[in-house]
């Protein structure tokens, strides 16, 4: 049972309600009179701060303040001020007390009643009122299943404290207040964090819960949200080491065990509850049976997924009754179940429409679609309308369908509509009734439609339904084969059932024959038919209906290997203008041929890109347009990337050195969005990367990833960067391009770097310089020594990383590129500390710092202050070494450089454990474990360790061993030189 914070005693009547005029979880506008308990008592009077007085006169405005309007009288407010240990001129006290509090505060703000005294507050007025009602709010949020605005809103509340309540006010009162406030509070914390982790951020909410049980080592909750976090996050071993902690900890302290709730985690983590692996989810209404209609095709047995859909439609229809009617379109590309899904959803919802249920193909695909005229003399056939009463024209068919359906309660389906002007004449109109309609189109058009947008399938869905046709066997023993199969049919329900009916059909056949068969892209769509069932088919229907200059478009965009095209892409792939382009994506979307991801970005479904590119091959014309689109999207991306590079390190020479572009790229205006931009399309530039390694793109596409780098950077594309850059190392090679593959080995030695991967990263290092012609590119010539510098440094070979960095700094420095100087300073710097040569070390920080602080570069300013941060603390200057350290931190955030964020967190957490502050270590320790950090598993295990530190410091030794085990682990798979230092602090006598 999740415990349930408590409101403090003496706030609310004992109704509980919420205050006339106040709204739930939104306070009102600031009123004129604003008071605080939660921190120091204070008043203001619009935006000017009250003074009220001394420690005794705040003690009686908090008494009167936490009465809630309610008069208390003088010797309860000298129980309150002082106890049984009252002064003989209490009372006398008091009064003055409130005498000068009434001069200070607005006129009827404290008033006299009955002997005694009172504060009327307006609401709002107060702030814990306002956290009041923002926790009732949220608790109301909470129950109907709105977590993200349940966590908002207790966040809100939280975010009132302003340090200790009733700080510095005195008296018996005060401190049994002061005490509920706190605890209070904390029961907040509990519940925010128990909403993080039913929210899946249980990595992120690992570091707040080590620190908070640092800070309430028995408080058990904290422990069992602390437990369930690690272990959510794979941290199995300090989960169950915390509970020893725990254990060991109450039993020293109070001589009792951990209550039957943490036993119980305990437990199900021994036995890896399947339970515990996700976050908990209400559990979900089984689906209306589903029943014989009238006049709608049968369902199909087999029909799987689609419950939220089910569930929306069904919602719509079964409240039709009293409402005029309900209508609802559902858009999709060819393919994705519309039919399948609106057939199901209309036998679930039979029930409803007790008079009938009607049904037409209206053939919108086609070349000869159904005309109204002619579906309506059906419809009206169907419900009882002689022949000889049918009239002739449209208009007059539609209204007699009108008048014949009044009083009834139908449901119509219409599929396969071609547009909303089809539609229109053929929907009831009446109240009862509801109209489900299917297109390729979505019909904005449409008045008061209820528009759904059907997406392929999941893959869970989509290998149920391979499995349900396949049969269960055949599918359990190749599983993997299977979701293989599923995953080339693009998870879109037709191919899945295309490919599904095929191998049910061919008992001779594997499900890993199958999947072989559907890897080959180029006859992928050859192998997707069955009999009359057939995915290019269904695409031909849609391809063939397009003008010219959508056909071109739709062959064109569907190159790109990218996940999505974003718009300004898409007008330099077909050398159109903005407006132009977009007008030609739009139609693409309104016939579900491609689908709009997000404002300004296209994309389409995997097996509609096969088919474009399909007819590429086939229609497009000349043939060498196919190459020179694929050329413009290169040089777009790369034009735009160098901006981006520009404009975060002004005065660095790469990109006078990157391959010239024709297309001018995307202009950005300030740098927020430039790394908005680059963020954004980092998946499309790093397989546009890929798609470009041949021997007329390559060097742009090398250049491309040197423009791209903060990508690596960052953390959250790195892995597809680093294949990126082995791809185009490779493809260098095969083509004997020596100043490619220089910069491509070069790139790829600050991926392994990044990794802690320093003996692969040396490698690549050491045969860019040795590469024929290296010396004259003068970008590898400077960035390969200062790598190997780098490496130098990580592994503690300072003399060799000082030859190296020297190096650098004379190849920057010829070549007049400023930034990079600095940046081989602040490294040899980090190297000599080293060595003992502390001077020269801080010196040369600075000379850096300076550098990049002339250039105005604050990115890389907070890579000089990291640099100056470590070599400080290096030499016990902590209070210094923090400065800078915190500075670099907020840059790297700014600029969401991740692994930078988190190896600057493990620096502040070993300066804070150097000076003795466990506490805040074990916190940064945390954030950079959660974050992740430049050196890969090294690096972690390396954060481990620390780790380990602060919590054996804390007393948290279970916990700590753990750590250390992983990190022991980690070390040993790469065979690192921290392997003995480890396995000392596991020893027996160390732990003695």
């Amino acid at each position: 049972m999740v415990d349930v914070p408590r409101v403090p005693e003496q706030r609310r009547p004992a109704s509980g309600d919420t205050p006339e005029g106040r709204t739930e979880g939104h306070p009102p506008e600031v009123p004129a009179s604003r008071f605080s308990v939660l921190g120091p008592v204070r008043a203001w009077h619009g935006p000017d701060q009250l003074n009220t007085g001394s420690p005794q006169q705040r003690a009686l405005l908090a008494a009167l303040l936490l009465r809630d309007g309610r008069t208390a009288t003088a010797s309860e407010l000298i129980d309150a001020l002082w106890g049984e240990e009252s002064p003989s001129q209490a009372l006398a006290a008091v009064r003055t007390y409130a005498s000068r509090l009434r001069k200070v505060l607005p006129p009827g703000v404290l008033v006299s009643e009955s002997g005694g005294y009172a504060v009327q507050v307006a609401d709002g007025a107060l702030d814990l009122a306002v956290a009041e009602d923002l926790w009732a709010a949220a608790e109301k949020a909470r129950g109907a299943g709105d977590l993200c605005q349940a966590r908002t809103l207790v966040n809100k509340a939280l975010g009132l404290w302003d340090g200790e309540p009733l700080a510095n006010v005195p008296g018996p009162y005060a401190d049994t207040q002061r005490t509920r406030l706190d605890e209070w509070r904390l029961q907040l914390v509990e519940t925010r964090l128990d909403m993080d982790l039913e929210q899946g951020c249980h990595a992120e909410a690992v570091s707040e819960l080590t620190a908070l049980t640092a800070a309430h080592p028995l408080r058990e909750r904290l422990r069992e949200l602390l437990m369930l976090a690690l272990y959510r996050s794979g941290r199995q071993a300090e989960a169950l080491a915390v509970y020893a902690d725990t254990r060991r900890l109450l039993a020293d302290e109070l001589g009792v065990d951990p209550r039957p709730g943490l036993k119980e985690l305990q437990q199900r983590i021994l036995q890896a509850d399947p339970g515990l692996a996700e976050p908990s989810a209400p559990a979900q209404e089984a689906p209306t049976a589903v029943v014989r209609p009238a006049q709608l095709p049968a369902t199909v047995p087999d029909f799987t997924g689609r419950a939220s859909f089910v569930d929306e439609l069904s919602d719509i229809l079964s409240t039709a009754e009293g409402r005029v009617m309900a209508v609802s379109a559902l858009a999709g590309i060819g393919g994705v179940g519309k039919t399948t899904l609106a057939v199901h959803v209309a036998h679930v919802a039979r029930t409803h429409f007790p008079d009938g249920q009607l049904y037409v193909d209206l053939q919108g695909a086609g070349a000869r679609v159904a005309e109204p005229e002619a579906v309506l003399g059906a419809f009206l056939r169907a419900l009882g309308t002689a022949d000889s009463a049918i009239p002739d024209t449209l208009e007059e068919r539609a209204a007699l369908y009108r008048s014949v359906l009044d009083g009834r309660r139908i449901l119509v389906l219409l599929d396969n509509a071609r547009d909303a002007a089809q539609v229109r004449p053929l929907l009831p109109g009446m109240e009862g009734c509801a109209a489900l309609v299917t297109s390729r189109v979505r019909m904005v058009d449409l008045a008061g439609a209820h528009l759904v947008d059907l997406d392929v399938m999941s893959p869970e869905e989509a290998l149920l339904l391979f499995t349900r046709i396949v049969g269960e066997e055949r599918v359990t023993s190749e599983r993997e084969a299977a979701l293989d199969v599923v995953a080339a049919c693009g998870f879109l329900p037709l191919a899945i059932r295309i490919a599904a009916s095929r191998l049910a059909a061919r008992r001779t056949w594997t499900v890993s024959t199958l999947a072989a068969k559907l890897a080959d892209e180029r006859r992928r769509l050859d192998e997707l038919q069955a009999g009359d069932l057939a995915v290019k088919a269904t695409f031909e229907l849609g391809y063939g209906q397009l003008e010219p200059a959508q056909a071109r478009a739709f062959r064109l965009l569907g190159l790109a290997d990218g996940p999505d095209l974003s718009l300004a892409a898409a007008a330099a792939v077909l050398d159109l203008p903005l407006d132009e382009t977009e007008d030609l994506l739009e139609s693409l979307v309104d016939t579900s041929l491609v689908e709009s991801a997000a404002p300004g970005r296209y994309r389409y479904h995997d097996l509609v890109r096969l088919y474009a590119r399909a007819c590429a091959e086939r229609d497009e014309q000349p043939p060498g347009e196919r190459d020179a689109a694929m050329s413009r999207l290169l040089d777009f991306y790369l034009a735009s990337a160098a901006r981006v590079y520009a404009i975060e390190r002004p005065g660095d020479r790469t990109v006078d050195h990157l391959q010239p572009t024709e297309h001018a790229g995307q202009d950005f205006s300030d740098d927020t969005k430039a790394l908005d931009w680059l963020h954004s399309e980092a998946a499309c530039i790093l397989a546009c990367v890929q798609q470009s390694l041949g021997a007329g793109m390559l060097r742009r596409a090398v250049d491309l990833l040197l423009a791209a780098k903060d990508l690596a950077e960052s953390g959250a594309s790195s892995l597809r960067y680093e294949a990126a850059t082995c791809a185009a190392r490779d493809a260098a090679a095969a083509l004997g391009d020596a100043h490619a593959e220089g910069r491509a080995r070069v790139t790829l030695t600050q991926v392994h770097s990044n990794a802690g991967r320093f003996d692969k990263a040396r490698v690549e290092a050491e045969r860019a310089i040795s590469l024929e012609g290296a010396d004259d590119d003068p970008w590898t010539r400077s960035n390969a020594p200062n790598e190997l510098g780098i490496i130098g440094i990580c592994t503690n070979q300072n003399e060799l990383s000082e030859t190296y960095l020297l190096q650098a700094i004379d190849a920057f420095r010829a070549d007049g590129n400023h930034p990079g100087e600095a940046s081989a300073l602040c490294n040899l710097s980090r190297a000599l500390v080293e060595l003992g040569r502390t001077t020269e070390a801080i010196d040369l920080a600075r000379q850096g710092m300076a550098v990049y602080d002339e250039l105005g570069l604050t990115f890389r300013l907070a890579n000089a202050r990291y640099a100056l941060g470590v070599v400080l603390a290096r030499v016990g200057r902590s209070r210094e070494a923090l400065a800078q350290l915190t500075e670099a931190l907020q840059v790297f955030v700014e600029n969401r450089q991740r692994l930078w964020e988190g190896t600057t967190h493990f620096r502040i957490a070993q300066v804070h454990l150097s000076d003795h502050r466990s506490t805040q270590a074990a916190q940064h320790a945390e954030l950079a474990l959660t974050t992740g950090c430049i050196g890969g598993d090294w690096m972690r295990a390396n954060v481990l360790v620390l780790l380990g530190r602060c919590l054996d410091s804390l007393g948290q030794v279970d916990r700590a061993r753990a750590c250390w085990r992983e990190a022991l682990a980690i070390h040993e798979r790469a065979g690192a030189a921290e392997v003995d230092e480890v396995r000392g602090l596991l020893s027996p006598l160390a732990a003695a």
